[in-house]
């Protein structure tokens, strides 16, 4: 091992924490091999724990119904269908479903899962006669079940009963569907999905970091980052599972982000590290300075990044918030590393963290480059802020475009057609809705809670008959024993969640009855939903928007800066939202990626895509903006910090943000559409604002607001200058030394 240079490891601001984390730098690595396996073993099995559901808000009518219909009447709320068919293999003169042979079976299978312990609510066509239960041609038929308990459990005796049902059963084929089948089943292709992205993107992340670094060693040093980050927050969602509901759709954020945010924090903490020991520094001033200036950026990186993702928290669907869970998670795991075990392995390196550098071997016998490093990114910075009019409007009128098609977005709630059409559960969610009557699934339920006469029940049921948008209103079905409890059933004319079924929702709630009632169905959880998501919206608006203010103030000084932040940030995320709707809503490229388009946008996916978007551009925003405030507080001249800080971090930006964006297309793979949509639109996002917004929009806007742009009220400096954080000690200068008299004189009477 090479010899290690000391000079003091403390000293100055950040020696604390340095003499903390490089003290000894070969237990620190071996406590962080113990605690990552510990993670392992803590984090096993945590996808088996998680739920595929969670769009639901648990507070709304819809659920309070959905959960009081299951309890008193299982069999008008099925999750379980076993899709009998007697021509399933195309056998020439198959037998139709009231041929006494398949009746005597479809019986004798009712009447065994009816015998299953953790299963009621069984019914069938069959049984009852319904002609709804009944395909079209005669062929196919249903019986319908409920499996009860949580989810976790649900799907436990699922899968216990599902081989004992599934496949040829004398005369008939039978496979399985249900709304507890297709969660179970996405469950499944999501880890299936997630396993294949990883192999996908770890082996893609590795050649693209030996790229940025020509060096072997430096590349695996922010991979190894990322895995621990991953598997620490697999663990911290396990121990979560405990406690509350976690969507199995999180993991794949965790991934993600794992991988992506450990990279972009490795990449700026090694970049600096290897520039200190290019200047001559040796190993301990070298970490030093680098953990003072780019350690403290990494932290305030994620400390954005984590407010952004922590607003999710407001909602109540646990898919949200099981987001905020996985990714705050992350976000700090990932920092923690790259500012604990990353300096101490740059100990034990050293000058080795640049062995095995390809591009010295390539440039053997040539002239260093170091020297011009960054300098095509200061001819790019010098182009836009000499016609920063021009790319400023054009940029931003460009992005305007991109996110037109939003403006038609229409809403919806999430089905079995996320899934492939080969996965078994679609197949039959498939054959229900083209070969049965009506619409199967696509009803609404209006439970009545209340002693009623038969002559008010029938009354009632005439009253919502007659609302415009019904087709068919059936019932009431009452409990035994004189309960006071009854449902009816009302078939809305239409699309299952259109805007026509969504004002049946709001006619039915509103309709007048002698006792209390509650509306439940897809489009009455989509009305829950929305209303849900327009309550707590401002509220996540305001926590991601004011504390992005604070916390780029604490990191700039100027009140210009985080204004630009927020704008232009939200700027760069037009074009994902634009591209979401015209791909995935409107079924552009459907064939393509391989998805089934429902003409709409599952409600949450918006709320989730904004939060993880906006917080991953404060990254590179921050990482940007903390290199021009260190020059800046270093020379005064603001035109000069911006071209200094666009040559310094633009290139490492661009890589992190095509590192993440690997990432995030290899989880965009997915077989299940939401994922497939979070996966390239976050990848489409963190593109956009790196190549365009990083590179064009924000060095124009700066150029336009000059020396304005660190302007700040007397108050606020005070207050800055006694919480402030930056990554230079020195003080910001209270004018800058270009220009002229008249000039200095301007920008002091503006201070």
């Amino acid at each position: 091992m090479a010899e290690v240079k000391k000079s003091a490891p403390g000293g100055g601001t950040g020696g604390g924490w340095t003499r903390f984390v490089t003290a000894r730098p070969r237990l620190t690595l071996l406590v962080a091999l113990v605690l990552t396996a510990l993670a392992v073993l803590a984090g096993g099995g945590v996808a088996d724990r998680m739920g595929s559901g969670g769009w639901e808000d648990p507070a709304a009518e819809s659920t309070y119904a959905t959960e009081a219909l299951a309890r008193e009447f299982p069999g008008s709320q099925p999750n379980l269908l076993l899709l009998v068919d007697t021509d399933a293999a195309g056998k020439a003169g198959a037998a139709a479903v009231d041929d006494p042979a398949v009746v005597a079976e479809a019986r004798k299978l009712a009447e065994r899962l009816d015998a299953e312990p953790g299963v009621d609510g069984v019914g069938s066509y069959w049984s009852t006669g319904s002609p709804a239960l009944r395909s079209e041609d005669g062929r196919q038929a249903v019986i319908a079940a409920r499996i009860a308990g949580e989810e976790k459990d649900a799907a436990a005796i699922l899968d216990r009963i599902a081989p004992e049902y599934r496949g040829t059963h004398g005369p008939v084929e039978v496979t399985l569907g249900g709304g507890l089948a297709v969660r179970h089943e996405m469950q499944v292709i999501i880890q299936e999905d997630l396993l294949r992205a990883e192999l996908i993107a770890l082996p893609l992340t590795l050649v693209l970091l030996v790229m940025v670094f020509g060096s072997a060693v430096a590349a695996l040093l922010p991979l190894g980052v990322g895995i621990v980050a991953i598997l620490g927050t697999n663990a911290v969602l396990r121990g979560i599972t405990e406690f509350t509901d976690v969507s199995v759709f999180a993991q794949n954020l965790t991934t993600a982000l794992g991988l992506g945010l450990a990279i972009d924090y490795a990449l700026f903490v090694v970049r600096r590290y290897r520039e200190e020991l290019a200047a001559g520094a040796d190993t301990y001033t070298a970490v030093r300075t680098t953990l003072r200036t780019a350690g403290r950026t990494v932290l305030f990186s994620a400390l954005t990044v984590a407010v952004s993702l922590s607003a999710m928290l407001v909602f109540p669907q646990y898919f949200l918030r099981s987001f905020a869970y996985a990714g705050i998670a992350v976000v700090v795991l990932a920092a923690l590393a790259a500012l604990t075990l990353l300096p101490a392995a740059l100990v034990l390196l050293g000058d080795r963290v640049n062995a095995l550098d390809l591009r010295r071997l390539l440039r053997r016998g040539r002239p260093p480059r170091e020297d011009t490093d960054g300098s095509g990114w200061a001819r790019v910075a010098d182009l836009v802020m000499r016609r920063a009019p021009v790319f400023a409007v054009a940029t931003a009128a460009g992005l305007v475009l991109l996110g037109l098609p939003f403006l038609g977005v229409k809403f919806g709630t999430a089905d079995d057609r996320q899934l492939p059409v080969t996965a078994t559960s679609r197949v039959v969610q498939d054959q229900l809705r083209d070969g049965f009557p009506g619409n199967p699934g696509g009803g609404l339920t209006v439970l009545a809670e209340g002693e009623a006469t038969p002559a008010q029940y029938e009354a009632f049921r005439a009253r919502i008959s007659t609302i415009e948008g019904v087709g068919r209103a059936d019932g009431p079905v009452t409990a035994g024993g004189g309960a006071g409890q009854a449902y009816f059933t009302v078939v809305p004319e239409g699309e299952t969640v259109g805007p026509g079924a969504q004002r049946v929702v709001s006619e039915l709630r509103a309709a007048p009855a002698p006792f209390e009632t509650s509306v439940t169905g897809q489009a009455a959880v989509l009305v829950d939903s929305k209303d849900a998501l327009a309550e707590r919206l401002p509220w996540a608006a305001a926590i991601v928007v004011l504390a992005t203010l604070l916390l780029v103030f604490l990191l700039t000084g100027s009140v210009i800066v985080p204004l630009q932040a927020v704008l232009l940030n939200a700027l760069s995320l037009t074009a994902m939202f634009g591209a979401v709707v015209w791909v995935f809503q409107e079924g552009h490229l459907a064939g393509l990626l391989g998805f089934t388009s429902t003409g709409d946008i599952e409600t949450t996916l918006p709320v989730l895509m904004f939060c993880v978007a906006f917080g991953l551009s404060m990254d590179y925003g921050v990482f940007l903006l903390s290199r021009v405030k260190e020059e800046y507080d270093a020379t005064g001249d603001h035109e000069h910090s911006v071209r200094f800080g666009l040559r310094r971090t633009g290139g490492l930006i661009t890589a992190a943000a095509v590192i993440l964006a690997v990432v995030m297309v290899a989880i965009g793979t997915s077989r299940v559409t939401n994922t497939k949509m979070l996966g390239l639109g976050v990848a489409l996002a963190v593109l956009m604002d790196a190549m365009v917004v990083r590179s064009l929009l924000v060095p124009s806007v700066m150029k336009l607001t000059g020396r304005f742009t660190w302007w700040a009220p007397k108050p606020l400096r005070r207050f800055h200058d006694r919480f402030g954080v930056s990554e230079s000690d020195a003080p910001a200068p209270a004018a800058p030394p270009a220009g002229t008299e008249a000039d200095r004189k301007e920008y002091s009477s503006a201070l």
